[in-house]
Parts: structure tokens; sequence; C-alpha cells
């Protein structure tokens, strides 16, 4: 009954501060010229979400960030809890690269659209992967990107395999990777479940890892044991 409740409690302010949101966020996506007041508007909805649930954030490395670099964000994903926690932890203005299905989300869809996020079709493979490259190069100066190099969120909390598209994105565009560990998500809503459990999740930023003149494989193995090894 408890679990239960927890469910509904989460939809139902999920569903609401996506209507309440909806209408500012496209608003600002569409009179802004770079999408930046709207990523603000997520953050509204993300501090909204923790504090509605219980959850604390811990941030740790955030010393790593440069401001003015552009990156590509990577980190694990265990839950639907660390799109905002990463929202709220970073201090970054990026967007999401994410899977096209989410185009479809009512409202919630369309603002992420607006918002100048990049999707992506991954029955297209190459095709995909150039399409993005293309997004990335339009996006504002000193815009970020962030993809989850695992594709989906883990069962178990436990790192899957790293799929090499954010790799290729960065080398080719010669921007440093910036690996992010999610620890302790995956215990406050794992996959399968929407009854939360209040509590602590950690994020740590870690040292960005170059990627110029460097092998895709080198720095995919690289940034996957930085990530793996914080867990």
């Amino acid at each position: 009954m408890l679990n239960t409740l927890k469910a509904v409690w989460i939809l139902f302010w999920a569903a609401l501060l996506t209507l309440i949101l909806f209408l500012p966020i496209v608003i600002a996506a569409l009179a802004g010229r770079n999408g930046n007041a709207a990523f603000h508007g997520t953050q509204v909805y993300a501090w909204c979400m923790l504090r509605l649930t219980g959850i604390r954030l811990e941030v740790s490395g955030r010393e790593h960030i440069d401001p003015a670099q552009r990156y590509v964000i990577l980190s694990n994903h265990a839950s639907y809890f660390d799109p905002p926690a990463l929202v709220l932890a970073l201090g970054l203005q990026y967007r999401w690269v994410i899977k096209k299905e989410l185009r479809k989300v009512p409202l919630f869809g369309l603002a992420l659209e607006t918002s100048r996020n990049l999707f992506i079709d991954r029955s297209k493979g190459s095709d995909a992967l150039e399409s993005i490259k293309r997004g990335v190069a339009q996006l504002p100066e000193g815009t970020s990107i962030l993809m989850f190099p695992e594709g989906t969120r883990s069962w178990d909390g436990k790192l899957l395999p790293f799929k090499k598209g954010g790799f290729v994105i960065a080398r080719d565009g010669e921007l440093p990777v910036l690996p992010v560990t999610i620890r302790g998500s995956h215990d406050r809503l794992p996959k399968g479940t929407a009854a939360f459990s209040p509590g602590l999740i950690e994020i740590i930023v870690h040292p960005p890892v170059a990627t110029a003149g460097r092998e895709v494989r080198e720095v995919q193995e690289e940034v996957k044991g930085t990530i793996e090894g914080a867990l």
C-alpha cells in the first residue's frame, strides 16, 4: 500500500509540474536565442521533484569543471532521478542527447524539442550519429551536451556496456569528455517501479578526459573505468 501511495505521489507531481511549467519553458525557449532560459526552467522542475520526494544531493568534483569549456558529459544511468539530479548538480548549460521516443510524450516532448535538445533515432546507426554531430555544431557557444553512454537505465545499478556514439562525437568535435558518476540513485528509484525512497544521491564529477588525436576505444575504456571505479 505504501509503495502504491509513493507511486501515485511522484506521478501526480510529475504531471502537475509538467502542466505548470510547460508554457513558461516553451515561451522561454522560443523567445530566447540560445535556450538558456528554458534550461533554467528545467532546473525549477528538477528542484521541485527532488524536494517533493525527499531526495538530497551531495556533489563533489565541481572544481574539475571549466565554465568556459564545452564538454561531452557522460554519466552512468540507473534511475529516473538521474536527469533532475544532473540538471541541479553540474552548474553547466548543456543539452540532452535523448531517444526520439521521448518526443512523443505529451507536453514534455514538445518542451524538450523547443529547448533545443537533440533527439536520436537509435535504429539509424551512423546516420543518427551524423545528425547529432550537426546538431552539436549548431548549439550556442559554451553549451555542452550530455549523454548516457549505456543507452538505457541499468536494472541493478551496475554499469552496462558503453556505446561508442558519445565518444565519437567528442573526438570528431575535439571536445573533452567530462565523466560523471551517479551513486545511490538506483536505491532511490529503481528501474521498473515508481515507488521512490527518500535519501541521498551522490554526484561525482571527474577530471575531463582529452579526446583529440586519441582512439575512440582508448577514451571509452578510460572513461568507463573512471565512472565504474567510483560506483
